[in-house]
């Protein structure tokens, strides 16, 4: 039996002489050139997984950045409402405080010097004290006034 006959492929131009680059071993052979060509694809392939590799990391790196200043951001403001909140605490403990008719009574006599109908204010000074304490015309017109018309020369006028 025979065996097939191969077909030798060969990089060089025809006519040339057949051995002589064969005995020195510059002959390139199809596997050579076909592995060549697979070296070239296998180097490809590795150069563009690294890029988009590269690529997502550097979007992770950016994607953490931004979510850092938006933590940075959501703290900053979570400290501004609890000092809001604390303000409002205060402000409503402090409302609560001035329902009281007795302390809006308490302050009106005590910061604005208000008596009333009948009372007579009384003023105590030091015996240091050498001038003559000073009451005031409108502490004069309240001792002599009613509350509702203090109210009224208020807003109205005398």
């Amino acid at each position: 039996m025979q065996q097939p006959r191969r077909t030798q492929i060969s990089s060089r131009p025809s006519g040339g002489l057949p051995y002589v680059t064969s005995a020195v071993g510059i002959e390139e052979t199809v596997g050579s050139s076909r592995a060549r060509r697979s070296s070239l694809f296998a180097q490809t392939i590795i150069w563009m997984t690294g890029l988009i590799c590269l690529a997502l990391l550097f979007s992770s790196l950016a994607q953490a950045w931004s979510n850092s200043a938006l933590m940075q951001r959501v703290q900053s403001a979570q400290q501004q409402y609890q000092q809001l909140q604390d303000k409002h605490d205060a402000l409503v403990k402090l409302a609560n405080y001035y329902k009281d008719p007795y302390v809006v009574e308490s302050e009106a006599r005590q910061q604005l010097g208000y008596v009333r109908p009948g009372e007579y204010p009384v003023i105590f000074t030091s015996a240091t004290t050498k001038t003559q304490p000073v009451v005031s015309d409108h502490q004069k017109r309240a001792a002599q006034q009613g509350y509702w018309q203090e109210w009224w020369n208020a807003f109205f006028g005398n």
